[in-house]
């Protein structure tokens, strides 16, 4: 191998799925044989055919379906919220230095606060219910959001503003035609990253009260069993988020073909 030498499409793929392989091979030798027999019980890990023969229970006994809705609908609701609402404010503190000065203690704040600490406070502010739910999402992402844009705006060239400004452009017009405009694949490509963030997040916002939702059902699982449930939970997580990623990462793609005509995925 040489170093640094990027790989092909095709030799990314096979690598990828020799790595999926290799894990296999270690969990199915970790836990192959009878339960007296194995090197892990399996109460502390089961084999991959056990976790494979609770596909059905899931489905049905534990509504997967309904579940993974209502987590993705929380998701999209508490992400979204984040995004309406920071991306702007990124904007403003990106092209007024004097705003992100102002912001810089509460991204600082919400970028570093332990994520397990917003359940009691969010229970404090929202009570029991889906408020908080949303809301453990939305402030988990926003200092995240916010702090993403305004580094997107700033990485934006300043030789691209002084040429709108010689050319007679009002500040608004450079923001709204030179700045943003430039800084929108950055942005977009932050999102995308960030919405798979939310997903890591949504299992501790289901945890509290929850009826339903993917969260919920590892909750379930982790008291009263079957165990094999939250390792296929985890499955459709990663699923679900890569699945989604790779839509994002098309029609962002689409959307700014000229920042891929030198890059490989």
């Amino acid at each position: 191998m040489v170093l640094r030498r990027p790989v092909s499409q095709l030799q990314g793929l096979a690598l990828q799925v020799a790595a999926v392989l290799f894990i296999l091979l270690i969990w199915g030798a970790l836990t192959w044989g009878s339960p007296e027999e194995r090197v892990l019980s399996p109460l502390t890990l089961p084999s991959p055919g056990e976790v494979a023969g609770h596909v059905k229970t899931l489905w049905f006994d534990a509504a997967l379906t309904r579940s993974t809705g209502w987590s993705l609908w929380r998701i999209l609701l508490g992400f979204g919220l984040a995004a309406v609402i920071g991306i702007p404010v990124g904007i403003a503190a990106g092209c007024f230095r004097a705003v992100e000065s102002f912001l810089k203690p509460v991204t600082l704040f919400l970028r570093n606060v332990p994520i397990a600490a917003l359940i009691p406070l969010t229970l404090v502010w929202f009570g029991l219910g889906e408020t908080q739910k949303v809301f453990f999402i939305f402030i988990a992402c926003i200092g995240f959001v916010i702090f993403d844009t305004t580094r997107a705006i700033l990485d934006v060239d300043e030789r691209y503003a002084e040429t709108a400004y010689t050319l007679g452009a009002k500040k608004h017009q450079v923001i709204g035609k030179v700045l943003i405009p430039l800084a929108l694949p950055d942005i977009f490509n932050s999102l995308r990253l960030l919405f798979g963030l939310a997903f890591g997040y949504i299992v501790l916002a289901e945890l509290i009260d929850a009826k339903f939702g993917l969260g919920y059902i590892v909750q379930v699982a982790q008291r009263r069993g079957p165990r094999e449930h939250i390792y296929l939970v985890l499955f459709v997580i990663v699923t679900l988020a890569y699945g989604i990623d790779r839509l994002l990462w098309f029609t962002q793609k689409k959307l700014f073909p000229y920042r891929f005509v030198e890059e490989q995925e």
